[in-house]
């Protein structure tokens, strides 16, 4: 599990001091991160609060065990394609070409598997593989040729759109067997009881233990460290919060598969930003990219690691789209999903200037999206609306971003 959430590393080095010390010295640490312009997740999980509770308000099935399953199985396709975008605002640049992608993606599923018989699983690689193709044919034409990657991928956008219709053929639309694996995965497929809440003790136990490695680590190195009994706290507020939720899904259908797999996706990209130094690497990148050369760093090969991964997760997420409708047609990946998973990536608080932000931005940026769509569709209110809320949610959460920049900026010149 993340550090995300956890409080700084600010607390006693010495692991006999008395925790309510290591808690005040969280307390101001994160006191003073936010004088400094880094605001973490506050204004995404406040934001998310408000909505839950207004939507509630005006509609009291919108907490409802069935429709948050729905909810959360919703965010999962845009959820992933997110965080590809994730990957490429880190360093700097920018993808508007994962819708297309996403709807090619899933055109050549469905061709391989319906119309010329191929095992779903050979399909989805074929289908993911030419996604990886086309994340390197990007970074070549980025680094070689210094082709803004903006120009690059909105000529992506339109050129394989066109692919994609071309796929289909004159049909336009191809349907996935409902007794398919694909999409009883998508559709059907949750996790039992006792396995559900065994993940929730599993992800609590995870936290606590690379809390606790990471906090050994900086008190062999003579660094401050949380204390054991932040540790322990935060690894049982995290469990109490995961039970809760497990019982209160599993009133309905329970956890969906999917759903599970887009944590695991997240969890696997939070660990390689924040625990490798290839995601060291790409923060400095996106940070400053001519210090990241000096310091020795492979630059290109940074940059063409954020495509290849932004063309990937952006293929995953349009299969699991199609398998999610069991169709695959001309709209798939149009209409808002290439906006939306920007937007997501952006409001979950990744910063568009590059070099802030992690895995956990997708996640809870589809989460506000996916809560505004579902909660304005309860109210019977057409599309309208929720692009006009969504809209100025994403400017509210540019305009955060751009003032804690300027925040930063300003406090470290002091």
């Amino acid at each position: 599990m993340s550090d995300l959430m956890a409080p700084p590393e600010t607390t006693t080095g010495l692991p006999g001091e008395p925790g309510d010390r290591g808690v005040r010295a969280a307390l101001a640490a994160a006191a003073d991160r936010v004088r400094g312009g880094d605001l973490g997740v506050a204004p995404v999980v406040g934001g998310l609060i408000v909505i839950w509770t207004v939507m509630q308000i005006l509609n009291p099935v919108f907490l409802s065990s069935a429709n948050l399953v729905n909810l959360a199985l919703e965010c999962v396709p845009v959820g992933v394609i997110a965080l590809g975008v994730v990957f490429m605002l880190l360093v700097g640049q920018i993808d508007l070409s994962v819708g297309s992608v996403s709807g090619l993606s899933a055109a050549v599923v469905a061709v391989l598997f319906v119309d010329h018989g191929w095992p779903s699983w050979l399909a989805i690689v074929a289908a993911v593989a030419l996604a990886v193709a086309l994340g390197w044919f990007y970074s070549k034409v980025f680094n070689r040729l210094g082709v803004p990657s903006f120009v690059i991928t909105l000529a992506g956008l339109l050129g394989w759109l066109g692919v994609q219709l071309w796929v289909l053929g004159p049909k336009g639309s191809i349907n996935l067997p409902f007794d398919s694996r694909l999409v009883t995965f998508a559709q059907l497929d949750f996790l039992p009881p006792w396995l559900a809440y065994a993940l929730a003790v599993a992800g609590a136990a995870g936290l606590y233990l690379t809390g606790h490695n990471r906090a050994v680590q900086r008190r062999r190195a003579g660094l401050p460290a949380t204390t054991e009994r932040t540790l322990v706290l935060r690894s049982a507020a995290l469990l109490a919060g995961l039970v809760v939720a497990v019982w209160y899904l599993n009133r309905d259908r329970g956890v969906g598969w999917m759903f599970v797999l887009f944590l695991a996706l997240v969890l696997m990209t939070h660990y390689v930003l924040s625990r490798t130094k290839y995601g060291k690497s790409v923060y400095a990148v996106g940070g400053n990219v001519e210090a990241a050369r000096r310091a020795g760093i492979n630059v290109k090969t940074v940059y063409a690691s954020a495509f290849v991964m932004c063309t990937t997760l952006a293929a995953i997420g349009g299969i699991l789209a199609a398998a999610r409708l069991a169709a695959s047609n001309q709209s798939s990946g149009g209409g808002d999903v290439n906006l939306n998973a920007i937007a997501a990536a952006v409001i979950g608080g990744t910063s568009l200037f590059g070099g802030r932000g992690n895995a956990f931005a997708a996640l809870l940026g589809i989460l506000v999206i996916q809560s505004i769509s579902s909660g304005l569709t309860l109210l019977n209110l057409d599309s309208s609306y929720r692009f006009m809320v969504t809209g100025a949610v994403l400017l509210l959460a540019v305009a955060l971003d751009s003032v804690a920049r300027r925040s930063r900026a300003s406090h470290g010149r002091a």
